[in-house]
């Protein structure tokens, strides 16, 4: 599985566009072949900062995803919107089942 995890400050005056632009941007993900979570949240500490999750079956799955146009007009409006540029990392994982 594919975790991939993302952060963008907004500012204040645009924090409202910026929670649009990423509901709709989760939304869409959801529907994509290989998504198995895609989420927004905002930061209990960062009210202006929304934290990304998203959980993919596979690489292929995240190449296809970032070829989107949707994909693409996010990142677009996010770094317009946002008051920094946007944080993104992307790990391979394994799950570990706890007893």
């Amino acid at each position: 599985m594919i975790l991939i995890t993302g952060s963008i400050v907004a500012r204040a005056d645009t924090f409202d566009a910026l929670l649009k632009e990423g509901l709709a941007h989760t939304r869409r993900s959801r529907a994509e072949p290989g998504c198995i979570a895609h989420d927004v949240h905002v930061d209990c500490e960062n009210p202006l900062r929304l934290v990304f999750v998203e959980k993919w079956h596979d690489k292929a799955a995240v190449a296809a995803h970032f070829k989107v146009k949707g994909s693409a007009d996010f990142v677009r409006a996010a770094r317009t919107l946002a008051a920094a540029p946007p944080v993104i990392e992307i790990f391979d994982t394994t799950k570990v089942e706890m007893a």
